[in-house]
């Protein structure tokens, strides 16, 4: 059944969207303008779809909030490993293998397939029933991933990715060996010019967008090294380009490395997200999560090991 609030307009002359902004921080900006837009919005009994209309202090509104409506994806009895769950927000260690959201070519066997199965009571984000995805791991990336249950968690999820408070890590086992022991990556990540399967290193005149990425070196392995990175973005495959770029792809990585993965017999690149440190939206206590690698990462990590003491 849907919910109706009654609610009196007070302070300064506003327009509809943003005072409604202001008075439901539950509901997303879009997500009002699409209930006024739809003629679920009331001022002084008179439907209004205008979201630039001028409300006064006193205006009285009736504001009508449909149930979700389901989504058109079947949920699927999926294993997830839970590190963390609650009425608001979800958080699991994505093995390699398994797409985050329905695409081409992947309509089923997602995470959200399996998240639909997992939580059929879902309140709904944007008035669709589904899982809020806050933010995504390529499909053989391994590790943390958070996942809003409701609207109100999803805008505060996002927002903290934004202002950079809430902190990802990632370890990754590369080629060479840097020759610091720290830095950041700082370069423009946008679409491949040629290979639409591919991003790159574009600058910002041509559609790259501002990428920034910090480093450090845990373990210097003869030719190889095993490092950490931390994200101040977070650009579609951010890690993969810029390690690339610098002359350091990552293990086993099919798109931006040229080879030598063979000789570990891996499914896809050695890229883990490690660690995930956020404020949880509804009780502001901080969520520190961490999930050790898979166990092919930590097999090719010892045998990198175990060749340098057989030296």
């Amino acid at each position: 059944m849907a919910d109706t609030l009654y609610l009196e307009v007070e302070g300064t002359i506003e327009r509809l969207d943003a005072w409604l902004s202001q008075n439901l921080p539950d509901l997303s900006r879009s997500r009002l303008q699409k209930l006024i837009s739809a003629g679920n919005i009331k001022i002084n009994d008179a439907v209004c779809r205008e979201k630039k209309q001028k409300i006064n202090p006193g205006d009285k509104l009736t504001v009508t909030i449909p149930d979700a409506r389901p989504l058109e994806l079947a949920g699927e009895a999926i294993d997830l490993s839970i590190l963390y769950e609650d009425a608001e927000l979800i958080i699991i260690d994505k093995p390699a293998g398994l797409v985050v959201h329905p695409a081409p070519g992947h309509q089923s066997g997602t995470l959200v397939n399996a998240l639909l199965h997992h939580c059929p009571d879902l309140e709904g984000i944007g008035g669709v029933q589904r899982p809020g995805i806050v933010h995504r791991l390529d499909k053989d990336t391994t590790g943390l991933l958070v996942v809003a249950k409701t609207d109100r968690s999803h805008q505060h999820l996002q927002a903290q990715l934004k202002s950079k408070t809430a902190r990802r890590h990632y370890v990754a086992i590369v080629y060479g060996v840097p020759k610091t022991e720290t830095g950041v990556i700082d370069l423009p990540v946008g679409r491949h010019p040629v290979d639409r399967k591919k991003m790159a290193v574009v600058p910002e005149e041509k559609g790259g967008r501002p990428a920034r990425t910090h480093w450090e070196i845990k373990e210097r392995l003869d030719n190889l090294t095993y490092m950490e990175f931390r994200l101040e973005t977070g650009r579609t495959h951010q890690i993969r380009v810029h390690t690339s770029y610098e002359g350091h792809p990552i293990l086993g990585d099919p798109l931006y490395s040229s080879g030598g993965s063979s000789n570990f017999n891996l499914p896809g690149q050695l890229l883990h997200a490690e660690r995930l440190i956020l404020e949880h939206p509804a009780t502001g206590e901080i969520l520190d999560i961490s999930a050790p690698p898979p166990a092919i990462f930590t097999k090719v990590l010892n045998r990198l090991r175990g060749r340098l003491q057989n030296r």
